[in-house]
């Protein structure tokens, strides 16, 4: 049964409802009632705020199967703006949450924590970059990393390897106070492609671009070479 939320209450609520028009919108007034116990009234009032915030943007979608008739359905889905307002907030809550580990810890701990978040991508990616050909890693990792929301791409460099950049960093302001997330990111795509790598940029540094060059994979294969005639002797 919806019930009327308290006064007191309203912002948060409205972040619940900003919140799963994020994660599964397009979606109906009416459903998210449901989800949130909400009256239609104030799913509305909820909705007009975000609307007028520019939060969020209505759409509308005629049901499958209707040719002209009925009236079509009225959906809500987030905006840039509303994109950016929670990854802002997500950056604001790492920072937070580094400086405690920091300070109750120490730095080292700080290291341990960043290595442990890309440490996920590593495991998911180490067998798709076996499996393909050495010059098409790059390209493979910037569609790995687009698809964690860096907008990422690939090219080839002038001065010889590739060149990877990330158009967005949902983490930024962090890593512009801790360095220890951009260093472990480095370190995970060198042990993914399997050559040297290093940054050029970074947003967190007030670039407009985070940039990797990649080493040909040829250097590596000599580097490798020269390394095992030594260990051989």
């Amino acid at each position: 049964m919806p019930t009327t939320i308290e006064p007191g209450s309203e912002r948060g609520t409205r972040a619940r409802v900003a919140r799963l028009i994020l994660e599964h919108g397009p979606v109906a007034a009416a459903a998210l009632g449901e989800r949130l116990g909400l009256t239609p009234a104030a799913v509305r009032r909820h909705l007009d705020a975000l609307l007028a915030d520019g939060m969020i943007e209505p759409r509308t979608v005629r049901p499958r199967g209707q040719r002209g008739r009925g009236r079509p359905a009225k959906l809500f889905a987030i905006t840039d703006a509303g994109r950016s307002a929670f990854e802002h907030a997500y950056d604001d809550l790492a920072g937070s949450a580094l400086r405690y580990l920091a300070e109750r810890i120490g730095e080292d701990a700080v290291a341990d924590f960043a290595r442990s978040q890309v440490s996920g991508l590593v495991k998911r990616l180490e067998p798709v970059m076996r499996a393909v050909p050495a010059d098409q890693r790059v390209q493979v990792l910037a569609q790995a990393l687009s698809a964690e929301g860096y907008a990422a791409s690939a090219s080839k460099a002038k001065s010889g390897g590739d060149q990877l950049c990330q158009h967005h960093c949902p983490v930024a302001h962090a890593a512009a106070e801790f360095p220890q997330l951009c260093e472990a990111e480095t370190e995970a795509f060198a042990q993914l492609l399997g050559t040297p790598v290093q940054r050029l940029a970074t947003i967190a540094h007030g670039d407009g671009v985070c940039t990797t060059h990649v080493s040909p994979q040829s250097l590596a294969d000599s580097a490798h070479r020269d390394k095992s005639k030594e260990t051989g002797r």
